[in-house]
């Protein structure tokens, strides 16, 4: 599928693997020049590599850690006028509210709220001046229903998701749209920690756990990260300009409600 938006320029976080790196793959072959994030500079320098062998296109390796002033500089230093933002950040730890102090609520929050929020205040404005824009930000599907465990994650999401409700509306006659991707279980390095944190809670085995979540699915397995990438590749089109400030979940049917 041509989404149209050959040569434009993408800044993709947190994308060495998993979720973000399915999301650079699927633009890259749709000729886009990805910059790609992680902390970690030698995985990161694999992933820019791989991407480049598939798709040929071109690929700059960012390595820092965009929850800090600095990293944000540095990614922004190296691409100042992206097309796209993808926001995306590992998830906070999971646990008990009743263990969680005030700094590990900032944490949350300036990783999976204020970040984001930063970042789309960087380039917003240079897309509208363009007359276009994609931001795409990776939350959860507990954005919509909410896990225990996953607290921290609930919480700094669920303000990010009331922010974007807000902003998204005064962007879109621009054609710059912004929309949140909730993610169920897919298989990455996510879904293995939540597991292994609903295994601890439950006295279960890890395995155990991780049949038992697949079997209560509709689909009856986890979702596959380049079907999420797929997914974020179209609301980066070129015809996609007439969706915003939504919230699309793409969970194998987990969420029973109709809306």
């Amino acid at each position: 599928m041509d989404l149209g938006i050959k040569g434009r320029k993408a800044i993709i976080c947190a994308s060495s693997k998993g979720l973000g790196k399915a999301c650079a793959m699927t633009l890259a072959k749709d000729g886009v020049h990805v910059f790609i994030n992680g902390r970690n500079e030698e995985a990161l320098e694999k992933t820019a590599q791989e991407i480049r062998e598939t798709t040929g296109s071109e690929v700059t390796a960012v390595a820092c850690d965009v929850t800090t002033v600095e990293g944000r500089e540095k990614i922004l230093a190296a691409c100042p006028e992206p097309d796209i933002l993808i926001n995306n950040a590992a998830g906070p730890p999971t646990g008990n509210f009743r263990d969680w102090d005030r700094d590990t609520w900032i944490k949350a929050l300036d990783s999976n709220m204020l970040t984001p929020i930063e970042l789309i205040k960087a380039v917003v404005d240079g897309m509208i001046e363009r007359k276009f824009g994609r931001i795409i930000n990776i939350t959860s599907g507990a954005v919509k229903a909410p896990i225990n465990v996953l607290g921290l994650s609930n919480g700094a999401r669920a303000g990010l998701t009331g922010f974007v409700a807000g902003v998204s509306r005064t962007t879109v006659k621009d054609n710059v749209t912004i929309n949140n991707l909730l993610p169920g279980p897919f298989e990455t390095d996510r879904i293995a920690e939540v597991i292994a944190g609903e295994a601890k809670a439950r006295g279960i085995s890890e395995e155990e756990a991780r049949v038992g979540r697949m079997a209560a699915n509709p689909a009856g397995r986890f979702g596959r990260p380049e079907e999420f990438g797929a997914a974020c590749g179209w609301l980066c089109s070129a015809n996609a300009g007439f969706v915003t400030g939504q919230n699309i979940l793409l969970d194998g049917g987990a969420f029973p409600g109709v809306i």
